[in-house]
């Protein structure tokens, strides 16, 4: 009914715009919040945002209009608010202004706009969105099998593995079986009448599957997000109205344990627990005659446990088909043999809806190759190196077992497995009911791996009901964050083409619900990775909905005394040196700024001020004349020494960096928000950082800071605080600092950024790329030669620790804003006006870049062609663009919307 009604206005609208419009601008994607497609929208936070298209060059957009409607058939008018013709060109974060928006209500809302000669467009089609409930309209109650105490969990959440004294590791042993078990929930109903609509708003702690009538609610996977639970609680909304008939209709869930419960059993990195599985859960029903109703959990609901029988978002998982109960998700299910739930107490944080992109399955890779490695033994190479779980085709006797060890290395035979570096044991475990061929996907536990192991088993083998089951099909599933893709780059520099690539899979496997340092091992959020390998993120997918999330999470993490630790959500407190490194906590005050030079929004500036004030308060605290002298430095930079704390930079340098940036973000925000004297008191200390940096950590006799390592030069230059007379003596050492080390790096984590941006904007790309254009140690294309699918967590890999961290991978910048010479403008933030300066470099012959901004496609193609240097530049509707050709070209070229095609000649000296 609803998508009939949703189809025939769509029609009556296209209809009338054709009619009306012949504009050379059409809608294309339409967004009602900034963080992206979201299900729920805070009421106060709903804004409207379009991309589009244009049938003629240097079209711009100079009016538009938007209806909302709070019923789906809107035709010519609007019952909710109608903006009117608004003379603007603005097509982004167009605030909704009409009456107040209720609270859980759904919407919808259509636009069209005005082109240069004042053409009306046609409307877009209708776009839905829904509003959030407010917290205290939350009825529900959180159920499930037992209570904390019952469970016997300690209270906190503090509960790691260094150092744990006896007492504390015999009282984990204690923990109830049902703290590792899986649980199903079930609930029947009638529904009354016809159903109109039928939204439910759902958290299952950990994670929770939700079925409806036998059928699964959602593909997605590892719901709700992870949060700092004791602050926030993620809830997820779904339209059910498709799946509730008239008449009986049955709730099933089941819940896993997740980051919420993390009580061992296998391997962990850390034991912790906000609580045992629970699940609250609001369904409301408006029947076609206009009645509602709402089911709630509540104790009227019955529990058992799943044929999950063991679970750890570190270990694995177990599942027991044997234990399968069918139809126990239908109506009419038997379910006397259930145990009544039990109301639990809530988690401390309130619930919020989820805006962040869901985890997914984003890709599937089947077996590349499969050696028998013994008598029942076999080793599956899947290709890639990845963050997921196998899904498993099999067949055999009930009661077999196919156990599944994942790993990304192989022992030195190459006959094993190896999970020494990334966390052992894990393993899936399945055990088969017996009949006919049986599948088997993981629900609450995943793994960064390339191989699987099976022991006890045959593979590809005819018949069936042998001594051992019989694996007839195995497939990776590729699972992270379904952050939509919006870069592309490629290049006749195959070796960058598979630096781009390793270095992508790797920022894809650790896209969750946290930025990870990797997928396996320890799956938490460390920050630096954030805004050191920020851009290079920002280019390759649409974080709109990702960084609002880190920035609750570190929010959330921050201390009372304003410290931001190292990993937000902090689960763990390590020891000493690995909680407050300015270098990691830096992220709270540098993402805000990243966000608004790329999407043009400036809430998560306004919201997270006085987290920046806090931090910046602290650190200040922390300050010997404004010097920092504490924290990890240039992490696993390379040098003679194990990697690890940096070893070739004075730890006074990056931290003090950082205390700049911190410093300075931290006055700009003071300024955006109208704190003037705020703004005066943290640009003092920003100038007084700079002023005891280039005192104490310059030598001006020799122009060299700190020890004159290439990190040591490249972060003032990079912060612009060097001397304007001693800049080019800075940056002819920092040159003489990489030419001394064969034209190779010596810096880390921390420093690579800072190293291949001061040389490219002091004018030597050339450096950069023959920094990266080899196969040697320490470099990317060592990684390469060696066989990884992901980038590793040293330069040199065959030195251990994880094949799947994307630390390292901040040349993905310099791949865009150097090469293609795509950058955004401070000034005009959001790509409103962007700059195309590429640099041709080494023997590069073209280079093919896009990246789909919040205004549309940008693209940069170049290449050489005899003597002509040939590009081709495209500029959405709506943007500008400033063209910087190469070879000393002296005209700048101002670029309106459309595609742009220029060539100049190549002069003799750079020709291939």
């Amino acid at each position: 009914m609803k998508r009939a009604i949703r189809t025939l206005f769509a029609a009556v609208l296209a209809a009338s715009a054709a009619v009306s419009c012949g504009s050379s601008l059409e809608i294309g994607e339409l967004r009602p919040s900034l963080s992206g497609n979201a299900v729920e929208i805070p009421a106060q936070e709903v804004c409207f945002g379009w991309m589009l298209n244009a049938s003629e060059p240097g079209t711009r957009q100079t009016a538009y209009e938007i209806r909302v409607s709070g019923n789906p058939g809107l035709s010519g008018h609007s019952d909710v608010w109608n903006s009117g013709k608004v003379l603007s060109g603005e097509s982004r974060a167009v605030p909704y202004g009409g009456e107040p928006l209720q609270d859980g209500r759904t919407y919808w809302w259509t636009v069209r706009v005005w082109d240069a000669a004042d053409r009306p467009s046609a409307w877009s089609a209708p776009e839905r969105f829904s509003t959030a409930l407010d917290p205290s309209e939350w009825e529900a109650r959180w159920i499930g099998a037992i209570r904390r105490a019952e469970a016997r969990l300690p209270e906190g959440n503090d509960y790691h593995t260094w150092g744990m004294s006896p007492e504390k590791a015999a009282l984990w042993e204690q923990v109830d079986t049902l703290a590792k078990r899986s649980i199903m929930l079930r609930r029947e109903f009638r529904a009354a009448r016809p159903v109109a609509e039928a939204v439910v708003r759902i958290c299952g702690l950990g994670h929770y599957d939700l079925r409806v009538n036998g059928r699964e609610v959602d593909t997605t996977v590892f719901k709700p997000l992870w949060s700092e639970y004791g602050k926030t609680v993620y809830y997820n909304a779904f339209d059910l109205t498709d799946l509730l008939s008239e008449g009986p209709n049955a709730l099933g869930v089941v819940l896993g344990n997740g980051m919420y419960n993390v009580c061992g059993g296998r391997y962990v990195k850390f034991r912790h627990s906000d609580g045992p599985p629970t699940l609250c859960m609001q369904l409301d029903i408006t029947y076609t005659d206009g009645s509602r109703e709402r089911i709630l959990s509540d104790t009227s609901w019955r529990y058992a446990l799943s044929p999950v029988t063991f679970n750890c978002i570190f270990g694995g998982e177990d599942y027991d088909a044997r234990l399968e109960q069918p139809g126990w998700d239908l109506p009419g299910f038997d379910d006397a043999a259930w145990c009544d739930v039990v109301e639990q107490e809530p988690p401390k944080g309130t619930l919020t809806p989820q805006t962040a992109p869901a985890i997914a399955v984003c890709e599937r890779c089947g077996v590349k190759e499969h050696r028998k490695t013994g008598p029942q033994r076999h080793l599956f190479d899947m290709g890639q190196n990845l963050s997921g779980f196998p899904t498993l085709k099999v067949r055999g006797r009930a009661g077999q077992k196919v156990r599944l060890v994942p790993a990304e290395q192989l022992s030195e035979d190459s006959l094993t497995v190896r999970q020494a570096t990334s966390g052992s044991p894990c393993w899936f475990e399945y055990t088969l009911r017996g009949d006919s061929v049986e599948e088997w996907t993981p629900q609450f536990a995943f793994y960064g791996y390339r191989y699987l192991e099976a022991e006890g088993v045959d593979y590809l083998t005819a018949g069936s009901g042998g001594e051992v089951p019989v694996i007839l099909d195995l497939q990776s599933d590729f699972v992270h964050a379904s952050a939509p893709a919006t870069g592309r780059f490629e290049c006749s520099n195959a070796l960058f083409n598979r630096i781009w690539f390793i270095i992508d899979k790797a920022m894809r496997s650790n896209m969750h619900a946290v930025f990870t340092d990797c997928p396996h091992r320890e799956k938490l959020g460390w920050l630096e990775e954030t805004h050191l390998n920020g851009p290079g993120l920002l280019f390759n997918y649409d974080l709109r909905g990702v960084l609002p999330k880190v920035m609750r999470d570190i929010a959330d993490s921050q201390r009372p005394d304003g410290l931001i630790p190292d990993i937000a959500p902090e689960y763990v407190v390590f020891r000493e040196g690995f909680v407050d490194s300015p270098e990691w906590g830096s992220a709270g005050a540098i993402l805000p700024w990243m966000y608004y030079e790329w999407y043009g929004d400036d809430s998560l500036i306004r919201e997270y001020y006085p987290v920046m004030r806090r931090y910046a308060d602290y650190l200040a605290g922390r300050a010997d004349n404004y010097i920092l002298s504490y924290g990890l430095g240039d992490w696993c930079d390379y040098g003679p020494l194990p990697a690890g704390h940096s070893q070739n930079t004075p730890v006074e340098i990056t931290a003090t960096g950082h205390f700049y940036l911190v410093a300075d973000c931290t006055a700009r925000a003071a300024a955006l928000v109208g704190d003037k004297a705020g703004a005066e008191r943290y640009a003092v200390l920003a100038r007084n950082i700079a002023g005891a940096f280039n005192t104490r950590l310059f030598t001006p006799e020799t122009a060299q800071y700190g020890n004159g390592s290439q990190c040591s030069n490249a972060i003032p230059l990079f912060l612009g605080i060097v001397p304007a007379e001693y800049r080019q003596a800075v940056a002819g050492n920092l040159a003489r600092a990489v030419d001394e080390k064969g034209g190779k790096l010596s810096t880390g984590d921390i420093g690579n950024r800072y190293l291949f941006q001061a040389l490219a904007r002091c004018g030597m790309n050339d450096r950069v790329y023959r920094m990266h254009n080899h196969g040697g140690v320490p470099g990317y294309g060592f990684q390469v030669a060696a066989g990884v699918t992901t980038l590793t967590e040293q330069w040199d890999p065959r030195l251990g620790l994880s094949w799947n961290h994307f630390m390292m991978g901040q040349i993905v910048e310099w791949f865009y804003n150097s090469l293609a010479g795509i950058r955004p403008d401070p000034e005009n933030p959001g790509f409103r006006h962007f700059f195309v300066e590429p640099a041709v470099v080494g023997d590069l012959e073209w280079v093919e870049c896009s990246y789909r901004s919040i205004y549309g496609l940008i693209e940069s193609c170049w290449k050489l062609d005899g003597d002509r240097f040939r590009i081709r530049v495209r500029v959405p509707v709506n943007t500008t663009a400033t063209l910087v050709m190469p070879f000393g070209d002296p005209e700048p070229r101002l670029l309106t919307s459309g595609v742009h095609e220029f060539e100049v000649p190549v002069p003799e000296d750079r020709r291939l």
